[in-house]
């Protein structure tokens, strides 16, 4: 704290005060003159410049302020929209919504109880309350409960029934599933209605159950009809109907195949109308069914009562690669009503699915030597047919049987033989057992093979005048038993064939004529060293069974003998290659049974020239050499290739010639 001041500097600034404001001493206080400032010299020079230190930026704001200043503006902007939204929200529902209505839906709690679970097929009680929180009266109030397709009604319920006059052209109360619709009458502020319904659900077990409860209702002083909405859901535990499907799961192409199909009641009450329908899989041929199908795939099964049980057994041929697997889709259910052709409601599936698989016994046939569909024999001529097994299973088969039947052409049966088999002369087929083979069909070891074999003879050429495109078919069937899974013995099949086709017949020659020379013969005969000497040859084909196709008849001339240029018929396709010195018959398509019974052969005649050498005395020179017949056999799609010896001066057939004249004179 300072001292005080003394007395004496008091009275100082106290005359100092006065002098200040008086008006009298003012004027005597005078301005003191000013001394002028020396000119002081800077010591330090005037362009000296301190580069400031800069600040980094991090440390003024650093990154994670300008990430929680971005944040807060985000969050701070969808408090606004939200803000917004639900200004509006309410604005509308308090001013045009529900929430301006006296009696608002909202305000209105439908709530439905049941079991999580229910059991197809059962009657399920379900309770329902209708609660009104608004301050008004619902008027003309309708319970309507809507229940999935396949629902069937056991009672209208136990609601209470209140006054329930309405007005005309409104619905009355109906119990039509699968809606039903329950007259509540009038429900006062607060108040509130509640009961039960009954009801037998159906579908597949698992399936979803959605129950819709709907209130409509009226409010006084309005014509309008009100709706106010709730659902329950809850899922099937079992199906009203087990579906069985029972059959071998494996099966061998064009083997037959049995299905036993079994649908079995679980239901406490009758079933009515049930159907059942087949989606059958790509390759399966039905045979039969027991019952008959009321169109394919569709069956009338009609009513189940409690605990009954129903069959169909479906029997039919499959055919698929090997390993492939085929699905039979069998479904159960009921309709809307008995004019309609499908199933509406399902109330059971089952998928059953058959595995294409290799034939227990692997069958080939081989016919000469030749496996499979190419096989193609002669007229008469001697067959050898090896039938080849193989246990293509993991167990070993049973009691096997093996036959191959002869079927199309009547085969002598003198001429089947086989060292292993035995023939049956009734059926034409030849019969491998354990008997028959000293007992190695008896037990077949996984994985065991081995082979049987029998032969024959093909019919004559006479024999098939008449048939056209003969072929016989070599069909081999396999039978046995193996243990299945379960130990019960199972009949196996298995089957594998082989066409053996018979080639046409077909005949072709050639002969020289002189003395019956359809072009007039001239020079000697016989014929004569440096004299030219004129033949015909004739071309003759026949045909027996097959028609043959792309003909072509193709013979040379040699140096010494000339194309006059003269053929006949005109109406057949020959020509001469000048060149080569060829001669070609363009034979096209030979019909079959050409020159056989009665008909005329197909022919053609050339002329020629025939001029010998000395050298050739005492000889028979070649006339017409290299004669070659080809084509394709329609019916064995093979090719057909027949030789024709040499045409000669030995012209034996022509009328009138000596085998004196066949040599050349001097």
């Amino acid at each position: 704290m300072e001292p005080p001041a003394s007395d004496h500097e008091q009275e100082k600034i106290e005359r100092l005060r006065r002098a200040m404001y008086s008006r009298q001493l003012s004027e005597k206080l005078k301005e003191r003159p000013r001394r002028a400032m020396d000119e002081i010299r800077p010591i330090v020079g005037e362009d000296w410049r301190e580069e400031e230190r800069g600040v980094d930026q991090t440390t003024v704001a650093p990154r994670t302020i300008n990430l929680a200043r971005r944040a807060l503006w985000w969050v701070l902007g969808g408090a606004i929209v939200f803000f917004l939204a639900a200004a509006g929200f309410f604005g509308y529902y308090f001013l045009v919504g529900g929430g301006s209505l006296p009696a608002a839906p909202g305000n209105i709690d439908i709530i439905v109880s049941g079991p999580p679970q229910i059991a197809g097929g059962e009657p399920t009680q379900l309770q329902i309350t209708v609660t009104n929180r608004n301050n008004t009266a619902l008027q003309l109030a309708d319970l309507v409960i809507t229940y999935p397709e396949g629902t069937r009604s056991v009672g209208s319920g136990n609601f209470t029934q209140f006054n329930c006059s309405r007005p005309e052209g409104t619905k009355d109360p109906t119990y039509d599933f699968p809606q039903q619709r329950i007259c509540l009458g009038s429900i006062e502020p607060g108040g509130s209605r509640q009961g039960t319904v009954s009801a037998v659900f159906s579908g597949e077990s698992g399936k979803e159950v959605e129950i819709k409860a709907d209130l409509e209702y009226r409010i006084g002083g309005s014509s309008a009809i009100f709706v106010s909405s709730s659902q329950y859901h809850t899922s099937l535990s079992s199906s009203p109907i087990l579906l069985t499907v029972e059959g071998n799961t494996e099966t061998v192409s064009g083997q037959p195949v049995e299905l036993r199909i079994t649908a079995a009641s679980n239901a406490n009450t009758i079933i009515k109308d049930a159907l059942v329908s087949i989606s059958y899989p790509f390759g399966f041929t039905f045979t039969s069914a027991n019952p008959s199908p009321k169109k394919p795939g569709f069956w009338e099964l009609g009513d189940f009562a409690p605990g009954q049980k129903k069959e169909i057994v479906l029997r039919g041929t499959l055919t698929g690669e090997s390993g492939d697997e085929r699905v039979f889709r069998v479904t159960l259910g009921t309709r809307k009503s008995p004019s309609e052709g499908e199933i509406a409601t399902a109330l059971s599936e089952n998928a059953f699915k058959l595995r294409v698989s290799d034939a227990f016994l692997g069958l080939g046939v081989a016919v000469n030597k030749v496996s499979g569909t190419g096989a193609v024999v002669a007229p008469k001529e001697n067959v050898n047919v090896v039938v080849s097994w193989q246990n293509n299973l993991g167990v070993a088969v049973t009691d096997a049987v093996i036959v191959a039947r002869l079927t199309g052409l009547t085969i002598d049966g003198t001429s089947v033989h086989s060292i292993d088999g035995f023939f049956r002369s009734s059926d034409n087929s030849v019969i491998w057992d354990k008997s028959t083979t000293g007992g190695v069909l008896s037990s077949i070891p996984a994985g065991a093979k081995g082979t049987v074999s029998f032969t024959f003879q093909m019919p004559a050429s006479e024999a098939l005048a008449e048939v056209r495109n003969p072929s016989l078919t070599i069909t081999v069937n396999a039978a046995g038993k193996r243990l299945s899974e379960s130990g019960v013995p199972q009949n196996l099949q298995s089957t594998a064939s082989q066409r053996v086709a018979v080639a046409s017949d077909l005949t072709v020659s050639a002969q020289g004529l002189y003395y019956a020379n359809p072009f007039g013969s001239s020079g000697p005969m016989p014929p004569k060293a440096g004299s030219e000497t004129t033949y015909a040859i004739v071309f003759t084909l026949t045909n027996t069974t097959n028609k043959v196709t792309g003909g072509k008849l193709r013979a040379s001339l040699p140096p010494y003998v000339r194309w006059v240029g003269i053929y006949s018929p005109s109406s057949e396709n020959l020509s001469f290659n000048q060149t080569d010195s060829t001669v070609t018959w363009d034979v096209g398509a030979l019909e079959p049974g050409v020159g056989l019974g009665g008909t005329q052969p197909r022919q053609a005649a050339i002329a020629i020239g025939f001029t010998p050498s000395t050298s050739q005395i005492g000889q028979e020179p070649i006339l017409l050499q290299d004669i070659t017949f080809t084509g394709i056999d329609d019916a064995t799609k093979k090719a057909v290739s027949k030789d024709v010896r040499d045409v000669t001066t030995n012209i034996v057939g022509d009328p009138g010639f000596s085998a004196s004249s066949a040599t050349v004179v001097r």
